[in-house]
């Protein structure tokens, strides 16, 4: 199997229709010039939020980790081929999904999965609900026990679920974004998401609301091992 041509394979060539930011551009260039300050900078920037996508299709933080720290040192590689056509962010989280979900495989975790998943929307659902917006994660409740109970939740939900929520509705990416990365429609990930919501409220009842912004919780020591552990591998590489 040819890996360079299946790691080419990761990294996006498409994007949503929207700009993004210039400072996203300055880092992406600064990056791809081998500038390893501004690939500090990257990471720290967008280590939470990949670690969620990653922990999201694995359920399992440490091949989540590992899984972000590969997507890293494959979007350094191929830096040059980020043009701004999308958020960094979006970019660098279609790579993590893509090796995630390739890790799942590869690990035999796929479960079998109601066929109701892949229905379209229908008259079930309500747009207003599959389109909400949770509340700023800033103003999460601090409960941890509610909190653990959340992920818990989270993490018993049929994959397919699971990756849309955490996406929407944890990450607030919109529907469009949500469908780039995954590869999937976006009535898809709006019946999806519709779902997801549907069967954690039925577990957390109107307690689910408060809790979104301490799901899988990010410590600093996280994000330094990983940043750490992507610069270790760089240097062993270029040596």
């Amino acid at each position: 199997m040819n890996t360079a041509r299946t790691e080419q394979a990761m990294i996006p060539d498409r994007y949503p229709a929207t700009t993004a930011p210039r400072a996203d551009i300055d880092l992406a260039h600064a990056v791809a010039a081998g500038d390893q300050d501004a690939f500090t900078t990257m990471m720290r920037r967008h280590n939470q939020m990949l670690f969620r996508t990653a922990r999201s299709i694995l359920r399992d933080d440490q091949e989540a980790e590992e899984v972000v720290q590969d997507a890293y040192l494959l979007a350094y590689r191929g830096m040059h081929h980020y043009r701004g056509e999308a958020r960094l962010s979006t970019w660098l989280i279609r790579i993590v999904a893509n090796r995630a979900i390739r890790r799942r495989q590869r690990l035999g975790r796929d479960r079998a999965i109601f066929a109701a998943v892949d229905a379209p929307a229908g008259d079930e659902e309500d747009d207003n609900m599959g389109e909400s917006r949770f509340p700023n994660p800033e103003s999460a409740a601090a409960n941890g026990e509610l909190r653990r109970l959340l992920e818990s939740h989270i993490d018993a939900l049929p994959d397919l679920y699971r990756e849309v929520f955490v996406l929407r509705g944890v990450e607030e990416l919109s529907s469009e974004e949500t469908a780039d990365v995954l590869g999937i429609p976006e009535a898809t990930v709006r019946t999806r998401f519709f779902r997801a919501r549907h069967l954690l409220s039925q577990a957390l009842a109107k307690d689910m609301d408060h809790v979104f912004g301490e799901v899988y919780a990010f410590a600093g020591d996280r994000c330094d091992r990983i940043v750490a552990g992507v610069l270790a591998r760089l240097q062993r590489k270029s040596v």
